[in-house]
């Protein structure tokens, strides 16, 4: 990865986006030595043009971004990272410096809250519980969802409705991993089809 430093006179800016959702949580920017501490520690670290120096996110407040993924435009002038939050990210409050946690992309956030479960044996979990199971039950209850949503469709309680259709997205989700696959591998099949 060769970045061009000399074009914005040793900085280059960063998009910083959740790695779970996708949402862009704000703007910053590196010289070298904060890329390469970026880098070598798994934890954003910016320079920052106010106070002139590296500054790590979350350095005071503790709400540190840890890097998933790293990427370079076309132009090798702007980087992309992907990280998880641990907490909100804007000195406001907000989730973001952009606003409020978007719902669009939660299905992930879920589903990585969901393996977690399985993965960690969590006894007390719901999800866990119903995984052991084995695919015979977590199918079958994947059906059972299905028929409550339409039943629910026939009506016009639009909260009922609603429920239903996450009741059923939710133990989609499950039945996801139970055959070892992901919301992206079913997003690519979409994606596929749509050309």
């Amino acid at each position: 990865m060769k970045i061009n430093f000399d074009k914005g006179s040793g900085l280059v800016p960063v998009i910083i986006q959740d790695d779970s959702t996708l949402q862009v949580l704000m703007l910053g920017y590196m010289n070298e030595e904060a890329f390469e501490k970026t880098k070598n520690e798994g934890i954003v670290t910016f320079y920052s043009r106010s106070k002139n120096r590296l500054w790590t996110k979350g350095e005071e407040s503790g709400n540190f971004l840890t890097v998933k993924d790293i990427r370079i435009d076309c132009d090798q002038d702007t980087l992309l990272i992907k990280a998880a939050p641990k907490n909100v990210v804007c000195h406001t409050g907000s989730f973001s410096c952009f606003g409020d946690k978007d719902p669009k992309g939660f299905l992930y956030e879920l589903e990585e809250k969901i393996c977690r479960r399985i993965d960690n044996k969590t006894e007390d979990s719901y999800t866990y519980s119903l995984y052991q199971r084995g695919i015979n039950k977590v199918a079958q209850k994947v059906g059972e969802e299905a028929v409550e949503l339409v039943i629910e469709s026939k009506d016009d309680n639009e909260d009922l409705f609603k429920n239903e259709a996450a009741d059923l997205m939710y133990h989609f989700l499950i039945l996801l991993k139970t055959k070892g696959f992901s919301l992206e591998d079913i997003e690519k099949v979409l994606q596929n089809r749509n050309r």
